[in-house]
């Protein structure tokens, strides 16, 4: 179950004095395994993310970007796309003439107020991506085709509030 990986995560097996010392050694062993098995899988996904942000010429942090973009519920702005990841103003522009040069994005005035600017993902760029990608959605077929509709619901349901509290976290600004 574990691969040897120090686990370095806040847990105290003292924190339920209720839970007997084999109930508190088996929780400690599950979030080692959880976290092992979470740190798999964004190393597998980020050595896909490289590969891309180098086939299309672009910095890891830009792919970063479009992802931020494509996932936004309404038109993100710099200025939030800026918070979400953590850079500085120039950063950030930076990274906005990149993928629009590239064209994977397109910068939109508001019609209502001409300094708010929104950021679009690009459909051409959608088809690149997601013909690169195409092996990673495949994974995630054959995870779920592998998995009961309970399984399924159960993990999308830990996934969803496992990103809310990440979301949640304080970073240190760069």
């Amino acid at each position: 179950m574990s691969s040897g990986a120090p686990y370095h995560g806040a847990v105290d097996s003292a924190d339920d004095p209720r839970d007997g010392p084999g109930v508190q050694a088996t929780g400690v062993q599950e979030l080692q395994a959880l976290a092992v098995e979470l740190r798999r899988m964004n190393g597998e996904i980020n050595r896909l993310v490289h590969a891309f942000a180098h086939a299309q010429g672009l910095h890891a942090t830009d792919v970063q970007a479009l992802g931020a973009i494509l996932d936004s519920d309404t038109p993100l702005t710099p200025g939030r796309l800026r918070e979400h990841l953590g850079l500085t103003s120039g950063a950030v522009t930076a990274c906005l003439d990149r993928l629009e040069r590239a064209g994977h994005i397109r910068r939109a005035r508001e019609s209502s107020d001409r300094r708010v600017v929104h950021l679009y993902y690009e459909s051409g760029a959608r088809s690149a991506a997601r013909s690169f990608f195409m092996p990673l959605a495949e994974a995630a077929a054959g995870a779920r085709a592998a998995s009961g509709p309970q399984e399924l619901e159960a993990a999308l349901r830990f996934l969803a509030r496992m990103n809310g509290e990440l979301s949640r976290m304080q970073v240190p600004r760069r």
